[in-house]
Order: C-alpha cells, then sequence, then structure tokens
C-alpha cells in the first residue's frame, strides 16, 4: 500500500537533502520528478495537475522558515498538500442504524461486512453493542450462505430473509428491522461484474424503501482509475456517505486511493489490508501522508497493538523483559504478539524510514520463513526446554529439527536471536531506557 510512491518520493526528496537553498531550478526540477512519480503509480492525470500547480504555488516566492531546511520545508510543503488531497482530517463519524454496502460484484463486500462488524464490535470496547446483518444478493450464487458462515463466525447476527427478490426481501427487513433492536444491521446488496443501469436502479430503489443511515461503497484498488468512473456511476444514481478500498495489501500502485477524494469529494473511510476480519483500516489522511513520505506512522501500530493484543499481555512481557530473566518461552510470546500484529510486510509500513533502507520484498518473505521456522522450533521444545536454553545440547537439537521439519543450523540461529535479545534487553536496562 503507497510503497510504490514512497519509494518514489523518497527519491526525489535525497535529490534535495545536499542544497543550502530552494531556487526555482531545483523546485522545478523536483515538482516534475513528483509529477512523474504519481502518473506512474496511476494517478490521473489532472489530479496530478492539480497537486504539483499546488506545491509549486506553495512554495514559490515564500521564504523558507529559519528552522527548517530547504529539503525539510520542500517536504512540508508536499506533505501539507497530500493530506489535503487525501481528504484532510475530518473525523469521521458512523450513526446507528441500517448501512447499505454496495459495490460491484468481486469487489468484496460480503467479506467486508465482517470486518466492519469486527471493527464497530472493537470500537465499542467493554460495550456491548448488537450488530445484525442481511443479504438482498439474489444474483451471486452462495452470497446469502457466505454472510451468514462469516456472521457465526465473527459474533454478529445474520437474517435469512424467506423472500427471493430484492425488493421483496428488502420489506422483510424492514419488518424485521421493527421486531429487533440492532445498533447497526448491515445490508449487503447485489453487484454486477460491471455498473450497469438495472443493478444500480435495483440498488435506488432499495435506498428509498429502507432509507439506510449509512451507505457505504466498497472499491477494488487493484481496478486503478477504473474504481473512479465507478464511484460516480454509484454517486450519481444512489449516492453513498464514504468508500471503503479493499486489496490495499496487493500490489497496486494506490492512484485510486490517492486521487479519490479529490477527484469523488467523498471520503475514503477504511482500507482493506487483508483476508482476517481484523485487516481493516480506517483511513487517516496525515497517517497516510506519513506513509508517503516515508515517516511511518507508529500512532497507527501502537493502536493495532492495543487492538489485537490484550493489556495484560502487554503488561506480562514487559514485565519480564525489566526483570532481565527472558526465557525461549517469553521469546515466543513475542514472536507470537507480533504475528497477530501481521507479516514483516505490513509492519514495515508503520516503521519510519524503512523506505530508504531499501529492504526488498524478497528480503521481508525470507524474514517471514525465517520466523515460521523459529516458531516451529519454539513449539517442537519441551517446556523445560524454553525454560532454559542452555540444556540445548546436540542431540536435544536433533530432535527439535526432526520434529519441527526444519534443520540444525536453524535452531542455532534461533538461538543466536535469542542471545542477541537478551543482550539488548540487559543493556537497555542498564542505562535506564526501563
Amino acid at each position: 500500500m503507497f510503497d510504490f510512491l514512497s519509494e518514489k518520493f523518497s527519491s526525489v526528496f535525497s535529490r534535495l537533502t545536499g542544497n543550502d537553498r530552494l531556487t526555482e531550478s531545483n523546485i522545478s526540477q523536483s515538482v516534475e520528478q513528483v509529477r512523474e512519480s504519481l502518473l506512474q503509480a496511476d494517478v490521473p492525470l489532472e489530479v496530478v495537475q492539480a497537486f504539483t500547480q499546488q506545491i509549486k504555488q506553495e512554495v514559490i516566492g515564500k521564504k523558507v522558515i529559519s528552522s527548517l531546511k530547504p529539503a525539510e520545508y520542500f517536504i512540508k510543503i508536499v506533505h501539507d498538500t497530500l493530506v489535503q488531497f487525501l481528504g484532510g482530517t475530518q473525523k469521521q463519524e458512523f450513526p446507528t442504524g441500517v448501512w447499505m454496502v454496495m459495490g460491484l460484484q468481486g469487489s468484496g463486500k460480503t467479506t467486508s461486512i465482517a470486518k466492519i462488524a469486527h471493527y464497530l464490535k472493537t470500537q465499542a470496547g467493554s460495550k456491548t453493542i448488537r450488530i445484525g446483518s442481511a443479504s438482498i444478493d439474489f444474483y451471486r450464487p452462495a452470497a446469502r450462505e457466505q454472510l451468514a458462515i462469516l456472521a457465526q463466525a465473527n459474533g454478529f447476527e445474520y437474517y435469512h430473509t424467506q423472500r427471493l427478490t430484492a425488493r421483496d426481501a428488502i420489506n422483510e427487513c424492514k419488518e424485521h428491522l421493527q421486531t429487533t433492536n440492532y445498533d447497526y444491521f448491515l445490508l449487503d446488496t447485489a453487484g454486477r461484474l460491471h455498473v450497469d443501469q438495472a443493478m444500480l436502479q435495483e440498488l435506488a430503489d432499495s435506498e428509498q424503501s429502507i432509507k439506510p443511515a449509512y451507505k457505504l461503497l466498497v472499491l477494488d484498488a487493484m481496478t486503478g482509475q477504473e474504481s473512479l468512473a465507478v464511484a460516480r456511476s454509484f454517486e450519481q444514481k444512489v449516492g453513498f456517505h464514504g468508500a471503503l478500498l479493499t486489496k490495499m495489501d496487493s500490489d497496486t500502485r494506490a492512484g485510486a486511493a490517492f486521487a479519490f477524494c479529490y477527484s469523488i469529494k467523498k471520503p475514503i473511510v477504511w482500507l482493506g489490508t487483508g483476508e482476517k476480519a481484523s485487516d481493516l483500516q480506517p483511513f487517516k489522511a496525515d497517517r497516510m501522508a506519513q506513509r508517503i513520505l516515508g515517516m511511518g506512522d507508529i500512532q497507527s501500530l501502537l493502536e493495532r497493538a492495543d487492538t489485537v493484543i490484550k493489556q495484560e499481555e502487554q503488561e506480562k512481557i514487559a514485565k519480564r523483559m525489566m526483570s532481565g530473566a527472558m526465557t525461549l518461552q517469553d521469546f515466543a510470546d513475542q514472536l507470537g504478539m507480533m504475528q497477530r500484529l501481521g507479516s514483516l510486510t505490513q509492519l514495515a509500513q508503520y516503521i519510519p524510514g524503512m523506505g530508504n533502507l531499501k529492504v526488498s520484498k524478497d528480503q521481508l518473505a525470507q524474514g517471514e520463513v525465517e520466523l515460521r521456522k523459529f516458531k516451529a522450533a519454539l513449539s517442537s521444545m519441551t517446556r523445560k526446554e524454553r525454560s532454559n536454553h542452555k540444556i540445548l545440547n546436540g542431540s536435544r537439537k536433533i530432535r527439535i529439527a526432526h520434529g519441527a521439519g526444519i534443520k540444525v543450523e536453524d535452531i542455532d540461529r534461533l538461538l543466536a536471536r535469542f542471545e542477541q535479545s537478551q543482550h539488548f534487553v540487559k543493556m537497555m536496562k542498564r542505562f535506564g531506557s526501563f
């Protein structure tokens, strides 16, 4: 997600770093490089032109703030312009009631409903909320069955309508809602492989009948600029409040995401970043701008940690580290927590400066393989061995390697990593970092 743009922008800024001042020449050169980067990322030409023109107007003829170096000032201007084009810092409000979830077939509407339900429940914290769902998709085979399975797996309710047309099913849902008290009721609608007037008219009729509190458009980010045309068609015929872009964990160059708010004048609400119910990320323009510019997003990483890792687990592992008595069991617990946060590729986007380190996807993939081997080795050890790694002699290593399906060298690598971690913890404790 935005990796392509981040890499391109980093190279633009690195060329400015050695300059003592901003001149019309190096500004024009840098803006042209920004322009080329955006075009390569599949951002529409008119959006690229508007973006680069605004940067020029902000930079040329203005005095550089004395506390900033020229490159830093240029980055600040690009950052502020990015935030504006990505939708600004307006807070998203999610009304209770019926939500209509719309989009083309294959965009990920049904799985997105499970993610939305998971997100809403997580945000509610200790407060109990009731989430219901129903499907009026009678075109895609097993669409309704899929939603029923997702509802059961993710702890929200599913109402199976008995009627067999969208119009009759909507009326049945209305009757059901009169007798059932939901905080949120997520309605999965029918899609097609492409926009057609019959689909849009059916959605418009459904919208007029049920009068939803919120209308969400689900778009496949991999369709590029085509997704903007889809959004315009939905807005003209049905209207929507915000968008959810799916498959943002793919190799998409994110041009549509960059251009969406500026082109459609609607906010991006969420990004789908994986297959799990927890792989739904709120879209925040300022944080996305930081990622694009290689500044990372530690705040979102910490929020994600609080979501997927219980506070008592975090406190337990922190206490063990502060004690200086880490064991392989603690190391295994740490690996487990990290895996819950996401893959190395997913985590890399949150870390400041990762783009400048030029860590390739192949290197990250190799790291993933190593972590899986470490986990397999730890799972094959006895509790005694995880509590005291010093007893791991040659015969024990051979037994563990055989049970985990790895080599003894992999176990030696695990022990080396663990002892490095122990060393760093002791250093941090000595220098008062804890």
